[in-house]
């Protein structure tokens, strides 16, 4: 087990599956005491992480959970903000409803906004700490017929961490963005599926479909692990000097340098 992080308390929002759960794992192996949440447990005997229930679009729930870690733990030393999801039906604009675009930026976007805000004081009064926020590729690279009103909203996450990171840069925070293409987890996998059935396609012409759509050079999706190990990265001492970055991990996807 490595030790890089050991004495740090690290929370990972949405992190009881997929993209969450492998970051959770790979900070507990690196020494990090992990607190996890989402809105539902994770399954029986699965869970090594102090797990705190809760729906961070709600502002009392994530009071809640800033609450019970600084009393259990005194402080907080790394946000991983990974809580996201494409909520809204695909189609374009005339299919996304006033409730789609506000349930899409409630999860993706103030709900980061929300749980940093309760976080930060303790942050600054350390001097020190990370926040990761978990973005996609498709926030510049949009999807119109997929991912519009996500794709706007984790743009509006991506401008917000720079601000965040120039802010508080000089309070010894650093604030950086890691940015997956696509990822081999249960909601990727769930949402292919749903556009089989949608457009009467096989499972796999949508996988291609999809694959096609995006354009990933390496031909595969990523692995949770893979993201995993880049927030690891970041959080540690080794990425001392870096703040303020949005790192794509794509396969090659993003057609610009």
């Amino acid at each position: 087990m490595d030790t890089i992080l050991k004495g740090k308390v690290a929370l990972v929002t949405g992190g009881t599956r997929g993209i969450g759960k492998a970051i959770a794992e790979k900070l507990s192996s690196s020494g990090a005491q992990v607190v996890i949440t989402a809105r539902n447990a994770p399954e029986e005997g699965s869970n090594l992480h102090h797990f705190i229930a809760g729906d961070l679009t709600q502002p009392e729930n994530a009071e809640a959970i800033a609450t019970e870690i600084l009393e259990r733990y005194g402080r907080i030393d790394i946000i991983v903000n990974n809580t996201g999801a494409n909520l809204s039906p695909g189609g374009g604009y005339a299919s996304l409803s006033d409730e789609h675009w506000f349930n899409d930026w409630n999860l993706n976007f103030l709900s980061v906004v929300r749980i940093n805000k309760l976080l930060l004081p303790s942050m600054i009064e350390q001097q020190c700490g990370v926040i990761i926020n978990i973005s996609t590729g498709a926030a510049k690279q949009p999807i119109w017929e997929m991912t519009m009103s996500y794709s706007s909203a984790k743009a509006a996450l991506n401008a917000y961490s720079k601000a965040l990171a120039n802010e508080l840069g000089s309070k010894g925070i650093r604030v950086n963005v890691v940015s997956p293409g696509v990822v081999k987890t249960q909601l990727m996998l769930d949402f292919i599926e749903n556009m089989a059935q949608a457009s009467n396609i096989t499972v796999n012409e949508a996988f291609k479909a999809v694959m096609d759509k995006v354009g990933v050079p390496l031909g595969r999706m990523a692995e949770p692990e893979e993201i995993a190990n880049l927030v690891a990265f970041l959080a540690s001492p080794d990425a001392k000097y870096i703040t303020g970055a949005n790192y794509s991990i794509d396969g090659g996807a993003l057609p610009t340098v």
